[in-house]
């Protein structure tokens, strides 16, 4: 018997050299569910999703979540010289899984990149290699996708296409969305305020 889709998160807390950032921090989430995160600059937003991503440890508590998530945030880097399909590529190797030509192009196509697939991301604008991190989260089909800042040097266009990946992952999986723009997100079911998480 396979165990149910989730993402749960108990009694998370975490300090930098014995500053507490926040602390007791639960929350727990099913299929179909999005989690807003929300707090002023330097309350520990990004620590909680690299937490939650599992890049990151915390000084105490646990997550538990299905499978390997997601993660798009501003710190997140792309290797430069590779083009968005080896960085798809290289994503897939790392993960121990083959890559799946059809899904990449698939990807690449829905986020606007099908022309550039193939240039260095060197050469892309802000906002392309922000759309490119979305293909590269998504390619290894992933129930929880953790976004950090999730408009972060879009346009109106890669906006757009965001908002439709949200909407669809929501559908089936599990969001969790980090921001102080509320506009970034038309509807959520949980919220963690770490401007009161301390």
């Amino acid at each position: 018997m396979t165990s149910p889709v989730h993402l749960v998160a108990r009694d998370l807390r975490k300090t930098f050299n014995r500053r507490v950032i926040f602390d007791g921090v639960s929350v727990t989430l099913d299929p179909g569910q999005t989690l807003l995160i929300t707090g002023r600059n330097g309350s520990g937003k990004s620590t909680l999703v690299k937490i939650l991503a599992g890049v990151l440890s915390p000084s105490g508590g646990s997550v538990s979540e299905s499978g390997s998530p997601g993660l798009v945030s501003p710190y997140l880097q792309l290797y430069d010289e590779f083009s968005a399909v080896e960085n798809l590529r290289l994503a897939m190797s790392l993960r121990g899984l083959p890559y799946d030509r059809v899904r990449g192009d698939d990807l690449l196509r829905r986020v606007g990149l099908a022309a550039r697939k193939d240039d260095p991301v060197r050469t892309y604008s802000s906002g392309m290699k922000q759309r490119a991190k979305y293909a590269f989260a998504l390619m290894h089909t992933p129930v929880v996708l953790l976004l950090d800042e999730p408009m972060s040097n879009l346009d109106a266009d890669g906006i757009a296409i965001v908002r439709s990946i949200m909407a669809d992952h929501r559908r089936t999986g599990i969001l969790v969305v980090a921001t102080n723009d509320l506009t970034d997100i038309d509807r959520y079911d949980e919220r963690i305020d770490l401007n009161a998480a301390r």
